[in-house]
Protein backbone atom coordinates (compact mmCIF):
# COMPACT_ATOMS: atom_id res chain seq x y z
CA UNK A 1 0.00 0.00 0.00
CA UNK A 2 1.47 3.34 -1.04
CA UNK A 3 1.11 6.11 1.52
CA UNK A 4 -1.17 8.97 0.38
CA UNK A 5 0.35 12.37 -0.21
CA UNK A 6 1.02 14.07 3.12
CA UNK A 7 1.02 10.85 5.14
CA UNK A 8 3.97 9.95 7.33
CA UNK A 9 6.26 7.27 5.94
CA UNK A 10 7.40 5.54 9.12
CA UNK A 11 6.26 4.75 12.64
CA UNK A 12 8.40 4.36 15.75
CA UNK A 13 7.05 3.38 19.19
CA UNK A 14 9.20 4.14 22.26
CA UNK A 15 8.06 2.57 25.54
CA UNK A 16 9.15 3.20 29.13
CA UNK A 17 7.38 1.53 32.06
CA UNK A 18 5.71 2.07 35.40
CA UNK A 19 3.74 5.26 34.89
CA UNK A 20 4.78 8.68 36.14
CA UNK A 21 4.08 11.37 38.74
CA UNK A 22 1.88 13.86 36.92
CA UNK A 23 2.91 16.83 39.03
CA UNK A 24 6.47 16.44 37.77
CA UNK A 25 5.53 15.33 34.23
CA UNK A 26 3.00 17.95 33.13
CA UNK A 27 4.20 21.04 31.26
CA UNK A 28 2.97 24.46 32.35
CA UNK A 29 0.55 26.44 30.20
CA UNK A 30 -1.56 24.89 27.46
CA UNK A 31 -1.90 24.68 23.71
CA UNK A 32 0.94 26.34 21.85
CA UNK A 33 1.70 28.45 24.94
CA UNK A 34 3.37 25.78 27.03
CA UNK A 35 6.74 25.22 28.68
CA UNK A 36 8.71 22.52 30.45
CA UNK A 37 9.38 23.58 34.05
CA UNK A 38 12.95 23.32 35.30
CA UNK A 39 13.58 19.88 36.74
CA UNK A 40 10.45 18.36 35.21
CA UNK A 41 10.40 14.96 33.53
CA UNK A 42 9.99 16.35 30.02
CA UNK A 43 12.47 19.23 30.30
CA UNK A 44 15.10 17.27 28.27
CA UNK A 45 12.72 17.59 25.27
CA UNK A 46 13.03 21.38 25.19
CA UNK A 47 14.96 21.44 21.91
CA UNK A 48 12.07 19.59 20.22
CA UNK A 49 9.26 21.63 21.74
CA UNK A 50 7.97 22.72 18.32
CA UNK A 51 7.96 19.15 16.99
CA UNK A 52 5.91 17.57 19.80
CA UNK A 53 2.39 17.16 21.03
CA UNK A 54 2.34 16.38 24.74
CA UNK A 55 -0.89 14.43 25.25
CA UNK A 56 -2.56 14.54 28.68
CA UNK A 57 -5.94 13.27 29.87
CA UNK A 58 -6.08 10.00 27.93
CA UNK A 59 -7.69 7.01 29.64
CA UNK A 60 -7.57 3.29 28.96
CA UNK A 61 -11.19 2.09 29.03
CA UNK A 62 -11.88 -0.84 31.36
CA UNK A 63 -8.17 -1.47 32.03
CA UNK A 64 -6.26 -1.21 35.26
CA UNK A 65 -3.02 -2.25 36.93
CA UNK A 66 0.23 -3.22 35.24
CA UNK A 67 -1.05 -6.19 33.27
CA UNK A 68 -4.21 -4.48 32.07
CA UNK A 69 -2.30 -1.38 31.05
CA UNK A 70 0.37 -3.30 29.16
CA UNK A 71 -2.25 -5.37 27.36
CA UNK A 72 -4.33 -2.33 26.35
CA UNK A 73 -1.64 0.23 25.61
CA UNK A 74 -1.04 -0.54 21.93
CA UNK A 75 -3.92 -2.92 21.18
CA UNK A 76 -6.90 -0.89 22.39
CA UNK A 77 -8.19 -4.26 23.67
CA UNK A 78 -9.20 -5.42 20.23
CA UNK A 79 -10.64 -8.89 19.70
CA UNK A 80 -9.83 -11.03 16.70
CA UNK A 81 -13.03 -9.88 14.98
CA UNK A 82 -12.27 -6.16 15.43
CA UNK A 83 -11.02 -3.99 12.57
CA UNK A 84 -7.51 -4.31 13.94
CA UNK A 85 -7.77 -8.04 14.70
CA UNK A 86 -6.26 -7.72 18.16
CA UNK A 87 -2.98 -6.46 16.72
CA UNK A 88 -0.91 -3.82 18.46
CA UNK A 89 -0.48 -0.45 16.76
CA UNK A 90 2.93 -1.27 15.30
CA UNK A 91 1.89 -4.67 13.96
CA UNK A 92 -1.35 -3.36 12.48
CA UNK A 93 0.35 -0.45 10.73
CA UNK A 94 3.10 -2.73 9.40
CA UNK A 95 0.54 -5.17 8.02
CA UNK A 96 -1.57 -2.44 6.43
CA UNK A 97 1.40 -0.65 4.86
CA UNK A 98 2.63 -3.93 3.36
CA UNK A 99 5.92 -2.29 2.48
CA UNK A 100 8.36 -4.31 0.35
CA UNK A 101 11.08 -4.00 2.97
CA UNK A 102 13.37 -6.63 4.43
CA UNK A 103 11.40 -6.60 7.68
CA UNK A 104 7.69 -5.72 8.01
CA UNK A 105 8.64 -4.39 11.45
CA UNK A 106 11.58 -4.52 13.85
CA UNK A 107 11.21 -4.84 17.62
CA UNK A 108 14.18 -3.65 19.69
CA UNK A 109 14.36 -4.51 23.39
CA UNK A 110 16.49 -3.33 26.29
CA UNK A 111 16.59 -6.06 28.98
CA UNK A 112 13.27 -7.55 27.92
CA UNK A 113 14.13 -11.27 27.94
CA UNK A 114 14.89 -12.29 31.57
CA UNK A 115 11.19 -12.55 32.59
CA UNK A 116 10.19 -14.50 29.49
CA UNK A 117 7.16 -13.85 27.29
CA UNK A 118 3.86 -12.74 28.79
CA UNK A 119 1.40 -9.92 29.15
CA UNK A 120 3.72 -7.97 31.47
CA UNK A 121 6.76 -8.22 29.21
CA UNK A 122 5.42 -7.86 25.65
CA UNK A 123 3.83 -4.75 24.17
CA UNK A 124 3.60 -5.90 20.53
CA UNK A 125 0.91 -8.36 19.51
CA UNK A 126 0.26 -10.10 16.20
CA UNK A 127 -3.23 -10.91 17.50
CA UNK A 128 -4.91 -11.53 20.86
CA UNK A 129 -2.24 -12.97 23.21
CA UNK A 130 0.09 -13.53 20.22
CA UNK A 131 3.15 -11.86 21.67
CA UNK A 132 5.88 -10.49 19.41
CA UNK A 133 9.25 -10.83 21.13
CA UNK A 134 11.63 -7.85 21.07
CA UNK A 135 15.27 -8.70 20.42
CA UNK A 136 17.31 -7.29 23.32
CA UNK A 137 20.75 -8.19 21.96
CA UNK A 138 22.34 -5.51 19.74
CA UNK A 139 24.69 -8.16 18.31
CA UNK A 140 21.74 -10.34 17.31
CA UNK A 141 19.88 -7.39 15.79
CA UNK A 142 22.99 -6.35 13.87
CA UNK A 143 23.40 -9.85 12.45
CA UNK A 144 19.76 -9.94 11.35
CA UNK A 145 20.00 -6.52 9.75
CA UNK A 146 23.38 -6.75 8.05
CA UNK A 147 24.20 -10.44 7.54
CA UNK A 148 23.83 -9.87 3.79
CA UNK A 149 26.42 -7.10 3.86
CA UNK A 150 29.08 -8.78 6.03
CA UNK A 151 31.92 -10.41 4.10
CA UNK A 152 31.98 -8.01 1.18
CA UNK A 153 29.78 -7.48 -1.85
CA UNK A 154 30.64 -10.81 -3.47
CA UNK A 155 29.64 -12.77 -0.35
CA UNK A 156 26.50 -10.67 0.05
CA UNK A 157 25.50 -11.29 -3.56
CA UNK A 158 25.98 -15.04 -3.13
CA UNK A 159 23.92 -15.05 0.06
CA UNK A 160 21.06 -13.05 -1.47
CA UNK A 161 21.05 -15.28 -4.55
CA UNK A 162 20.92 -18.41 -2.39
CA UNK A 163 18.02 -17.05 -0.36
CA UNK A 164 16.16 -15.99 -3.50
CA UNK A 165 16.61 -19.50 -4.96
CA UNK A 166 15.14 -20.99 -1.78
CA UNK A 167 12.14 -18.68 -2.04
CA UNK A 168 11.71 -19.59 -5.74
CA UNK A 169 11.75 -23.30 -4.86
CA UNK A 170 9.13 -22.75 -2.17
CA UNK A 171 6.93 -20.82 -4.61
CA UNK A 172 7.20 -23.63 -7.15
CA UNK A 173 6.37 -26.24 -4.51
CA UNK A 174 3.37 -24.33 -3.20
CA UNK A 175 2.10 -23.65 -6.73
CA UNK A 176 2.27 -27.36 -7.57
CA UNK A 177 0.35 -28.25 -4.42
CA UNK A 178 -2.35 -25.69 -5.15
CA UNK A 179 -3.87 -27.62 -8.04
CA UNK A 180 -4.31 -30.66 -5.80
CA UNK A 181 -6.29 -28.97 -3.01
CA UNK A 182 -9.82 -27.78 -2.34
CA UNK A 183 -11.06 -24.20 -2.32
CA UNK A 184 -10.44 -23.51 1.39
CA UNK A 185 -6.92 -24.89 1.28
CA UNK A 186 -6.18 -22.88 -1.88
CA UNK A 187 -7.14 -19.67 -0.04
CA UNK A 188 -4.55 -20.47 2.62
CA UNK A 189 -1.93 -21.26 -0.01
CA UNK A 190 -2.65 -17.97 -1.79
CA UNK A 191 -1.91 -16.15 1.47
CA UNK A 192 1.31 -18.16 1.78
CA UNK A 193 2.30 -17.26 -1.79
CA UNK A 194 1.64 -13.59 -1.05
CA UNK A 195 3.90 -13.82 2.01
CA UNK A 196 6.64 -15.44 -0.07
CA UNK A 197 6.36 -12.67 -2.67
CA UNK A 198 6.76 -10.07 0.08
CA UNK A 199 9.80 -11.94 1.41
CA UNK A 200 11.38 -11.99 -2.03
CA UNK A 201 10.80 -8.25 -2.43
CA UNK A 202 12.42 -7.67 0.94
CA UNK A 203 15.49 -9.67 -0.04
CA UNK A 204 15.95 -7.40 -3.04
CA UNK A 205 15.09 -4.14 -1.28
CA UNK A 206 18.07 -3.53 0.98
CA UNK A 207 21.12 -1.71 -0.33
CA UNK A 208 22.95 -0.24 2.64
CA UNK A 209 26.51 -0.49 3.89
CA UNK A 210 26.89 -2.18 7.27
CA UNK A 211 28.08 0.11 10.08
CA UNK A 212 30.58 -1.00 12.69
CA UNK A 213 29.21 -3.90 14.72
CA UNK A 214 28.13 -3.14 18.30
CA UNK A 215 30.67 -3.82 21.02
CA UNK A 216 30.55 -7.21 22.68
CA UNK A 217 28.71 -6.97 26.01
CA UNK A 218 26.21 -8.80 28.16
CA UNK A 219 22.87 -7.41 26.93
CA UNK A 220 20.96 -8.37 30.07
CA UNK A 221 23.41 -7.03 32.67
CA UNK A 222 21.72 -4.26 34.66
CA UNK A 223 24.58 -1.78 34.39
CA UNK A 224 24.71 -2.19 30.60
CA UNK A 225 21.17 -0.82 30.25
CA UNK A 226 22.28 2.62 28.93
CA UNK A 227 24.87 1.23 26.50
CA UNK A 228 22.53 -1.43 25.13
CA UNK A 229 19.75 1.13 24.75
CA UNK A 230 21.97 3.55 22.85
CA UNK A 231 23.16 0.77 20.51
CA UNK A 232 19.57 -0.32 19.91
CA UNK A 233 18.43 3.22 19.09
CA UNK A 234 21.31 3.65 16.65
CA UNK A 235 20.40 0.38 14.92
CA UNK A 236 16.74 1.39 14.88
CA UNK A 237 17.56 4.65 13.12
CA UNK A 238 19.80 2.80 10.66
CA UNK A 239 17.02 0.32 9.88
CA UNK A 240 14.75 3.21 8.90
CA UNK A 241 17.42 5.10 6.97
CA UNK A 242 18.31 1.97 4.99
CA UNK A 243 14.59 1.29 4.39
CA UNK A 244 14.91 -2.14 5.96
CA UNK A 245 11.59 -1.45 7.66
CA UNK A 246 9.01 1.33 7.97
CA UNK A 247 7.84 0.32 11.46
CA UNK A 248 10.07 -0.08 14.51
CA UNK A 249 9.72 -0.10 18.27
CA UNK A 250 12.05 0.09 21.23
CA UNK A 251 10.88 -1.35 24.54
CA UNK A 252 12.84 -0.33 27.63
CA UNK A 253 12.40 -3.16 30.12
CA UNK A 254 8.71 -3.89 30.80
CA UNK A 255 5.94 -3.16 33.24
CA UNK A 256 7.03 -3.97 36.81
CA UNK A 257 10.52 -3.63 35.36
CA UNK A 258 13.13 -3.98 38.12
CA UNK A 259 16.04 -2.18 36.43
CA UNK A 260 18.23 -0.28 38.91
CA UNK A 261 19.50 3.04 37.54
CA UNK A 262 22.91 2.57 39.11
CA UNK A 263 24.55 4.92 36.59
CA UNK A 264 22.53 7.73 38.20
CA UNK A 265 23.61 6.74 41.69
CA UNK A 266 20.18 5.23 42.40
CA UNK A 267 20.01 2.05 44.47
CA UNK A 268 16.31 1.03 44.19
CA UNK A 269 14.65 -0.66 41.26
CA UNK A 270 12.57 1.49 38.91
CA UNK A 271 9.33 -0.31 39.78
CA UNK A 272 9.88 0.15 43.51
CA UNK A 273 10.61 3.83 43.00
CA UNK A 274 7.40 4.23 41.02
CA UNK A 275 5.39 3.41 44.17
CA UNK A 276 6.99 5.94 46.54
CA UNK A 277 4.43 8.30 48.04
CA UNK A 278 4.59 12.09 48.01
CA UNK A 279 5.63 12.18 51.67
CA UNK A 280 9.03 10.74 50.67
CA UNK A 281 10.24 13.77 48.75
CA UNK A 282 13.75 12.40 48.22
CA UNK A 283 12.41 9.07 46.98
CA UNK A 284 10.07 10.74 44.50
CA UNK A 285 13.03 12.83 43.38
CA UNK A 286 15.00 9.68 42.59
CA UNK A 287 12.12 8.35 40.51
CA UNK A 288 11.89 11.65 38.63
CA UNK A 289 15.63 11.48 37.94
CA UNK A 290 15.01 8.09 36.29
CA UNK A 291 12.06 9.44 34.30
CA UNK A 292 14.14 12.39 33.11
CA UNK A 293 16.76 9.88 31.96
CA UNK A 294 14.13 8.21 29.80
CA UNK A 295 13.23 11.64 28.42
CA UNK A 296 16.89 12.14 27.55
CA UNK A 297 16.86 8.86 25.62
CA UNK A 298 13.72 9.92 23.76
CA UNK A 299 15.41 13.24 22.95
CA UNK A 300 18.46 11.35 21.65
CA UNK A 301 16.28 9.28 19.34
CA UNK A 302 14.49 12.38 18.04
CA UNK A 303 17.83 14.13 17.56
CA UNK A 304 19.22 11.25 15.50
CA UNK A 305 16.18 11.27 13.24
CA UNK A 306 16.12 15.04 12.96
CA UNK A 307 19.80 15.18 11.96
CA UNK A 308 19.27 12.91 8.95
CA UNK A 309 17.71 14.16 5.73
CA UNK A 310 14.83 12.08 4.44
CA UNK A 311 16.20 9.93 1.58
CA UNK A 312 13.46 11.31 -0.68
CA UNK A 313 14.50 14.90 0.03
CA UNK A 314 11.40 15.87 2.04
CA UNK A 315 12.83 17.41 5.19
CA UNK A 316 14.41 15.36 7.94
CA UNK A 317 13.72 11.76 8.90
CA UNK A 318 11.85 13.10 11.93
CA UNK A 319 9.65 15.23 9.69
CA UNK A 320 8.46 12.11 7.86
CA UNK A 321 8.32 9.71 10.83
CA UNK A 322 5.70 9.52 13.58
CA UNK A 323 7.38 8.78 16.92
CA UNK A 324 5.15 7.82 19.86
CA UNK A 325 6.36 7.69 23.47
CA UNK A 326 3.93 5.38 25.26
CA UNK A 327 3.39 4.28 28.85
CA UNK A 328 1.10 1.65 30.31
CA UNK A 329 0.01 3.50 33.49
CA UNK A 330 -0.90 6.98 34.61
CA UNK A 331 0.14 7.43 38.24
CA UNK A 332 2.00 4.19 38.90
CA UNK A 333 1.43 4.47 42.64
CA UNK A 334 -2.33 4.09 42.11
CA UNK A 335 -2.07 1.31 39.52
CA UNK A 336 -4.45 3.35 37.37
CA UNK A 337 -4.69 3.53 33.60
CA UNK A 338 -6.12 7.05 33.80
CA UNK A 339 -4.40 10.20 32.57
CA UNK A 340 -1.84 7.98 30.86
CA UNK A 341 0.97 10.17 29.48
CA UNK A 342 1.83 10.07 25.78
CA UNK A 343 4.10 12.21 23.63
CA UNK A 344 3.76 12.36 19.85
CA UNK A 345 6.71 13.68 17.86
CA UNK A 346 7.47 14.26 14.20
CA UNK A 347 5.13 13.39 11.42
CA UNK A 348 5.49 16.78 9.73
CA UNK A 349 2.21 17.94 8.23
CA UNK A 350 0.22 15.12 9.82
CA UNK A 351 -0.16 16.88 13.16
CA UNK A 352 -0.56 20.36 14.59
CA UNK A 353 2.73 20.18 16.44
CA UNK A 354 4.18 22.35 19.20
CA UNK A 355 1.34 21.94 21.69
CA UNK A 356 0.40 20.57 25.10
CA UNK A 357 -3.18 19.26 25.03
CA UNK A 358 -5.39 17.88 27.80
CA UNK A 359 -7.95 15.60 26.15
CA UNK A 360 -10.13 15.45 29.25
CA UNK A 361 -10.48 11.70 29.70
CA UNK A 362 -10.85 10.72 26.04
CA UNK A 363 -10.24 7.02 25.32
CA UNK A 364 -6.71 6.41 24.17
CA UNK A 365 -8.15 4.27 21.37
CA UNK A 366 -8.71 7.57 19.58
CA UNK A 367 -5.00 8.33 19.81
CA UNK A 368 -4.27 4.97 18.15
CA UNK A 369 -6.74 5.86 15.39
CA UNK A 370 -5.02 9.23 14.98
CA UNK A 371 -1.63 7.56 14.51
CA UNK A 372 -3.08 5.21 11.91
CA UNK A 373 -4.66 8.08 10.00
CA UNK A 374 -1.39 10.01 10.09
CA UNK A 375 0.17 6.95 8.45
CA UNK A 376 -2.40 7.15 5.65
CA UNK A 377 -4.73 4.41 6.89
CA UNK A 378 -8.50 4.81 6.92
CA UNK A 379 -9.70 2.83 9.96
CA UNK A 380 -12.05 4.78 12.21
CA UNK A 381 -11.70 2.52 15.24
CA UNK A 382 -8.77 0.80 16.88
CA UNK A 383 -9.18 -2.19 19.12
CA UNK A 384 -12.52 -2.48 20.89
CA UNK A 385 -14.96 -0.29 18.89
CA UNK A 386 -17.05 0.23 22.03
CA UNK A 387 -14.13 2.22 23.47
CA UNK A 388 -14.51 5.16 21.12
CA UNK A 389 -14.23 5.93 17.44
CA UNK A 390 -12.60 8.55 15.29
CA UNK A 391 -9.35 10.46 15.72
CA UNK A 392 -8.67 12.73 18.68
CA UNK A 393 -10.22 16.10 17.85
CA UNK A 394 -7.59 18.56 16.72
CA UNK A 395 -4.69 16.12 16.76
CA UNK A 396 -4.46 15.13 13.10
CA UNK A 397 -4.15 18.02 10.65
CA UNK A 398 -7.09 18.41 8.30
Amino acid sequence: MAAPDGAAKRLVVFFSPNGTVHEHWRPSGSGADYAFPAGSVLEPLQDFREKLIVCDGLDFVAATNHEGGMAAMLTGQGAVDSVTGGKSLDQFVAAELGAATKFPSLEFGVITSPWGSGVQTRMSNAGPAQFVTPDDSPASVYDRMFADAVGGEEAATRLRARRERIVDLLVDEVSTMKSQLGAQQRIKLDAHLSALATLEQGLQAVDCDAPTAPMALDPIANDNFPVVGRAQMDLLVMSLLCDMTRVASIQWSHTVGPVVFSWLGVGEGHHSLSHIGDQDVAGVGRFIDCERWYAEQFAYLLGQLDALPDPDGEGSMLDTTVVLWAKELGDGRLHECLDVPFVVAGGGDCFDLGRYVDFGGAPHNQLLVSICQAMGLSNDTFGNPAHGSGALPGLVSQ
